[in-house]
């Protein structure tokens, strides 16, 4: 079995992005691995919508639906008792779009101040009603007044 104990050492040994805060920290669990210890694709890509939608949310001031997935990277394997922190950032505004860039480190072998970066992705969620119909995300002014 793989985990981060019998692998090679730390390719990364820097700390997570400084002056930045993490819009979600998760740690999987057993049950979001397979057999030989790596956590599932499908379980770190549902995290990574769920950090990616909270910027989103709040630059559109309500509720917004995921659209694209515009692209996504496995950079390094996930494993079981690592520490992730997803940092997400607005990168465009459209008429009813937002798109966010999620980048996602983990801490591991945290003894030794192992992280690593894992993933990188960019979604794009559209802004919507009550009627989950695409609506314009509100100026930039209306939402600091």
């Amino acid at each position: 079995m793989t985990t981060p104990e019998n692998t090679t050492p730390c390719p990364e040994h820097r700390g997570l992005p400084a002056g930045r805060m993490p819009e979600l920290r998760m740690m999987p669990a057993p049950s979001d691995a397979n057999v030989y210890g790596d956590v599932f694709g499908g379980w770190i890509m549902s995290q990574v919508d769920i950090a990616g939608s909270l910027p989103a949310t709040r630059r559109a001031n309500g509720r917004v639906a995921t659209i694209s997935v515009n692209s996504f990277v496995f950079k390094n394997p996930v494993f079981v008792g690592d520490l992730l922190s997803f940092y997400a950032d607005i990168v465009k505004v459209g008429n009813t779009s937002i798109t966010v860039n999620v980048e996602v480190y983990a801490e591991r072998n945290r003894l030794q101040a192992c992280t690593v970066k894992v993933t990188e992705a960019t979604l794009t969620y559209v802004a919507t009603d009550s009627d989950r119909k695409p609506r314009k995300v509100p100026p930039l002014e209306t939402l600091l007044a």
